[in-house]
């Protein structure tokens, strides 16, 4: 096809979903199901390989969008809240066909990977307590753990700009062991950086960083409470103010739920948290369908479909409010830069829940040699965190059945 043809074709595909006939605008809603079906269905790998599977689908092979408006949506969703994959489905289904285009690409996007998550807690839920499961878990945790580290070092390569971003994460990190609030740490991180890059720099004035240590007064140091029962309103509310502040990859949500759910209400075991992660990673979609796994695990069905809903739904509020803003927010100094602090708080977060996660994971020479191999996969040869997964699970399989042998 040659280049006119080209941008005739995308000129077409561009024509906005008001201006179309009945018919082609149903004919686009099923388009965007259809894909974004599949590419839930199939989407293993974490949120890079989502977004180039997206860019492979609706770029270069359906033409919806242009590369360059693509890489705009996707710069916004690194401005807000939420899961990053799962944002840039929602932008490009609103791009598409407006707020019903919104509904529909993000619900079918997150729909096949909530349904398998969710038969799979049903699994968990009945049969974790049988050796074979105990075993195949056993030999996937070590291998999460080098896909979380790997996943620290990478948001490290892009979080750690400055003095000011590294002394962030190094006051979170010492907050966080001092029982501080996650909310509070990612607020005072991004104030704290943009108000220094905005005002003081320009002075020459020392580090914003200060406002970090007010949060030491300020942190949660209370004791934790047993909760006898959970109910799925609580999962409601519970997921729906993670999904509301929760900024970088889905890794992150792995410190506001070892705080939150295992060291606080005490509703889940660090080991039912690790299983939970584990079963995020080997299933395909977003990772933050943890919170339908979990869900199941506190209030049985209606949990699982409060826990998702509670999550997801700030995401689609977002975006539907964001979108028509995304020029002004990319050229935003101020934005920026309390994007630069919370996303150095983030990296932070991570770097102390791996610490704590990997603890409970490695546990004999077995899964230390498992750990440092994953971690070798995964810097060294880029394998695919998927194909890991699958085989932690079969190195554990295996090592239970030689244990049984001796």
């Amino acid at each position: 096809m040659s280049q006119n043809a080209e941008d005739t074709q995308l000129a077409g595909q561009s024509i906005p979903y008001a201006e179309l006939n009945p018919q082609q605008q149903k004919q686009r809603l099923q388009e965007l199901a259809l894909v974004f079906l599949k590419l839930g269905a199939i989407a293993f790998g974490g949120p890079a390989a989502h977004i180039a599977m997206m860019d492979s689908e609706v770029v270069t092979r359906r033409q919806w969008l242009s590369r360059e408006k693509l890489l705009d949506l996707l710069g916004i969703t690194n401005l807000i809240p939420g899961p990053n994959s799962t944002e840039l489905a929602i932008h490009i289904g609103y791009e598409r066909a407006g707020w019903l285009g919104l509904l529909v690409a993000g619900s079918c996007f997150i729909l096949p990977a909530m349904i398998i998550v969710w038969t799979l807690a049903a699994i968990y839920a009945r049969y974790q307590t049988i050796p074979q499961v105990e075993w195949l878990l056993y030999g996937i945790k070590p291998v999460i753990i080098a896909i979380v580290v790997q996943a620290v070092w990478l948001l490290g390569k892009k979080a750690i700009k400055d003095i000011p971003t590294t002394i962030a994460a190094i006051a979170v990190i010492i907050a966080f062991f001092l029982k501080v609030d996650e909310l509070l740490l990612l607020l005072l991180a991004g104030l704290g950086v943009m108000f220094f890059k905005n005002l003081w720099q320009s002075k020459n004035r020392t580090s914003a960083a200060w406002l970090l240590p007010i949060s030491l007064v300020m942190g949660q140091t209370g004791g934790a409470t047993v909760a006898t029962s959970v109910s799925w309103l609580q999962v409601f509310l519970f997921f729906l103010k993670i999904g509301s502040v929760l900024y970088g990859s889905g890794y992150v949500l792995l410190a506001f739920l070892q705080r939150e759910l295992v060291e606080q209400n005490h509703w889940l075991t660090s080991q039912q948290l690790l299983d939970a992660i584990a079963i995020g990673q080997f299933t395909p979609g977003p990772v933050f369908t943890t919170a339908t796994f979990i869900g199941y695990l506190l209030a049985g069905h209606a949990g699982a479909i409060a826990g998702t809903i509670g999550i997801f739904l700030p995401a689609f509020v977002l975006v539907w409010i964001v979108n028509p803003w995304v020029p002004k927010l990319r050229q935003s100094s101020w934005v920026s830069s309390f994007l630069d602090g919370v996303n150095a708080a983030s990296l932070g977060l991570m770097a102390v829940v791996t610490y704590t996660l990997g603890r409970a994971a490695i546990v004999d020479w077995l899964t230390v040699v498992l750990t440092l191999l994953s971690l070798i996969a995964v810097f060294r040869f880029k394998i695919n965190s998927a194909w890991l997964v699958l085989g932690g699970g079969f190195v554990g399989f295996v090592a239970r059945f030689l244990n049984g042998a001796i």
